[in-house]
């Protein structure tokens, strides 16, 4: 294994992932995306620094976390304890007083050696599935020098590679990191920017251009479209981006990822609200017709990763 000099900001390893990629997978979520999605499933994804979450409903209201906290920020407002997330410093002073296993910390720095030491207990999975490892995140090429790391000793140790991302980078960096990844978990949120930049923050020129990079360097490329309900799940919506997929030569799979709402309940454990609608999972009959117009313009079309 290589010198291990990067680390990076992880706030998840999930093993034993059938989603992420062929076989059975280990996906390493890393921290930090530069868009800010409204229907975000992992909205602790998002910042960069790690985060405390608090789960109210675990709380027992015996005040240790505000005794500890050295910086004043957890108050007892009528019957529950608010943290003031101005004013905390995500130290973990409260987690570790918190005997209730109310509060925890969401994101930590590890070295490449750290994260490969979890990769590497599952290496008979990977083999026996033709499973390997993802790097998702937030937006791992975010963190491409640790990203790079990471593959590049997933490669030395024979592993599958695939990277889960937005496409908004720069050439290099994607040009640099697709020389490592086996195969890209390409999202795909609008090809209409206006729409892209309405519920992302950004526009979707970047992520475009880039996906036709990958395309023309022969990457090997599933496309996931996360479906939204009043944002991208329309005919027309879809019909285009069935058609700018199938203007790629090289990209022969799409994948449709259905809106869920696991993202609400970590919204409001982040003290943080979404900005968005309160939007609705769709129902398995519209996906079913999504998938119809969809397989018009691309070869292989399903519902799920």
């Amino acid at each position: 294994m290589m010198g291990n000099a990067a680390a990076g900001m992880v706030f998840n390893i999930m093993r034993f992932s059938v989603s992420d990629g062929p076989g059975i997978r280990t996906t390493v979520f890393l921290k930090g995306c530069p868009l800010h999605c409204v229907w975000c499933h992992n909205p602790e994804s998002i910042d960069r620094d790690p985060e405390i979450l608090i789960r109210q409903e675990r709380c027992i209201r015996c005040g240790s976390c505000a005794e500890d906290c050295e910086e004043h920020a957890i108050v007892r407002v009528g019957d529950r304890y608010e943290t003031d997330r101005d004013l905390c410093i995500a130290c973990g002073g409260c987690i570790d007083a918190c005997a209730a296993d109310a509060r925890e910390m969401v994101g930590r720095k590890m070295r490449t050696d750290e994260v490969m030491e979890d990769v590497l207990r599952d290496r008979l999975f990977y083999e026996r599935s033709g499973g390997g490892v993802t790097f998702s995140g937030g937006e791992p090429l975010l963190q491409h020098e640790f990203l790079r790391e990471l593959l590049t000793t997933c490669k030395q140790e024979g592993l599958h590679t695939a990277v889960d991302t937005t496409g908004f980078t720069t050439p290099a960096i994607l040009q640099d990191i697709a020389a490592l990844t086996d195969l890209f978990l390409f999202d795909l949120k609008s090809v209409d920017d206006g729409i892209h930049t309405r519920f992302t923050g950004v526009s979707n020129e970047i992520i475009l251009a880039n996906l036709r990079r990958l395309a023309e360097w022969n990457a090997s490329v599933i496309v996931r479209i996360p479906i939204v309900p009043g944002v991208n799940d329309d005919a027309g919506s879809i019909t285009k981006a069935g058609a700018f997929v199938a203007s790629l030569k090289t990209v022969k799979e799409l994948h449709l990822l259905p809106y869920h709402r696991t993202g609400v309940a970590k919204l409001e454990r982040l003290g943080k609200k979404n900005g968005g609608p309160d939007f609705l999972p769709p129902d398995w009959e519209h996906l079913n017709e999504l998938v119809g117009l969809l397989r018009e313009h691309v070869e292989t079309v399903c519902v799920g990763g």
